[in-house]
């Protein structure tokens, strides 16, 4: 009788230690599968880590350049101001209009005006909504500014323009901006913004009508100039005889 074990295509007997080392090969083999799995889950997930770590990066860095340049501000440390506002235009993503806003403002109290105006209407090409509010009114102060260093250097027209600029830019500010919500989102919550805007529409009104009634005012002529000056030299030249007949005296009119 034949052994079933030695007829021809049987499998020939496996032993214990054929058995570990398969096993411990397909482990193994298991093994380096799950790591190139999580290698390649760490690769792919990279990005969206360092983009959260950029977000927060990016908003803790807002909020403490933000207080850094309102810090500076108060204490009338412009130039400061606008070097923390000028930390917020990095990556601008968020809020945008309110670097160039507080970029502008801290200008606008160094009294670089045209500067602060560029950024303050940059600014409000970025605000939407009861953004806009704030900006408005820090615009329309800024041209009353400019207006008024118009009128100080003796450019009337100039400085109607410039009110009249402010007037036009404030009376055109949405009706949302009267309401709690918008006063609540104000850069200065101590400031009423409804009673800062009728102030300021007010003054630009009044200066503004000054302004038109100086130009319409006729100016005098050459001829009268000059008769107006030969009339005070003879005035100056009798008081001063006038002054010598009576034995002199201190030399100063009495003031009226």
């Amino acid at each position: 009788m034949t052994d079933l074990s030695t007829q021809a295509g049987a499998t020939p007997p496996v032993s214990p230690d054929d058995l570990k080392a398969s096993a411990a090969a397909a482990l193994l083999a298991s093994n380096r599968r799950r790591r190139s799995i999580r290698r390649w889950i760490a690769i792919g997930t990279l990005p969206l880590a360092l983009a959260a770590l950029l977000f927060v990066g990016k908003i803790l860095s807002m909020y403490a350049f933000a207080h850094q340049s309102i810090t500076a501000y108060v204490a009338d440390d412009y130039a400061g101001s606008e070097a923390s506002a000028r930390g917020q235009e990095f990556l601008n993503w968020f809020e945008p209009y309110k670097a160039p806003f507080n970029v502008g403002t801290a200008l606008a109290g160094a009294e670089k005006l045209p500067e602060a105006r560029g950024k303050l209407e940059e600014s409000l090409d970025l605000a939407t909504g009861l953004e806009v509010c704030t900006v408005r009114i820090n615009l329309g102060l800024v041209l009353e500014r400019m207006g008024d260093a118009a009128r100080a250097d003796g450019d009337g027209a100039a400085a109607a323009e410039f009110y009249g600029e402010a007037l036009t830019l404030t009376t055109e500010t949405p009706e949302e901006c009267n309401s709690e919500e918008a006063q609540e989102q104000s850069s200065d919550p101590d400031r009423d913004m409804q009673q800062s805007k009728e102030d300021l529409e007010d003054r630009l009104k009044q200066k503004q009508q000054n302004e038109q009634q100086q130009e319409q005012e006729p100016q005098p002529s050459e001829e009268k100039l000059e008769e107006l000056e030969k009339k005070l030299e003879q005035g100056t030249q009798e008081r001063d005889q006038q002054q010598g007949d009576d034995g002199g005296g201190s030399g100063t009119d009495k003031p009226w």
